[in-house]
């Protein structure tokens, strides 16, 4: 049986300054993304295209989600492997390029994973650094994307 999820949530332009979209430079990006139980998201476009640089952006948050997806699958598939990590942080940039006319699309995203092992699984490092390739063919947000996701870990073992 193939598994169907539906992801529901609120989005509220909060950005009319009085005039509406009335001239380009007359209103704000800033939005509101809500959904059940979760605080709000405050939202905005990238500060290239007159967004505030104290919101969340899409192209941010679809690198965040990138991220946070490889997390999420890289840790199962290294509970069924028995390789125990630790620490995991990742700090991954995403490459978009405008094209003429006003659009764009995101032509890369690169996702720097550092794992931190536990002790007695010193002898699985090799193993540990193929998993991302397995957590990245599982990652539901990778597999929807028409751009690469690349992966550059780095996976160490701890010392104590």
């Amino acid at each position: 049986m193939v598994a169907v999820h539906n992801y529901e949530l609120g989005l509220v332009w909060t950005g009319n300054q009085g005039t509406g979209t009335s001239a380009y430079r007359a209103y704000s990006r800033a939005h509101e993304v809500t959904a059940p139980g979760r605080p709000p998201l405050e939202g905005s476009s990238d500060p290239a295209f007159r967004g505030e640089t104290d919101r969340w952006n899409p192209e941010l948050l679809l690198v965040a989600a990138l991220s946070g997806c490889h997390l999420m699958s890289y840790l199962h598939v290294c509970v069924e492997a028995g390789v125990t990590v630790i620490a995991y942080a990742d700090a991954p940039t995403g490459l978009m390029t405008q094209t003429p006319g006003g659009g764009g699309r995101f032509t890369e995203v690169v996702l720097r994973p550092r794992v931190m092992l536990a002790r007695e699984s010193a002898g699985k490092h090799d193993l540990a650094v193929r998993l991302h390739r397995d957590a990245s063919a599982r990652c539901f947000i990778a597999s929807s994307v028409n751009f690469p996701v690349r992966h550059e870990p780095v996976v160490e073992v701890a010392e104590r």
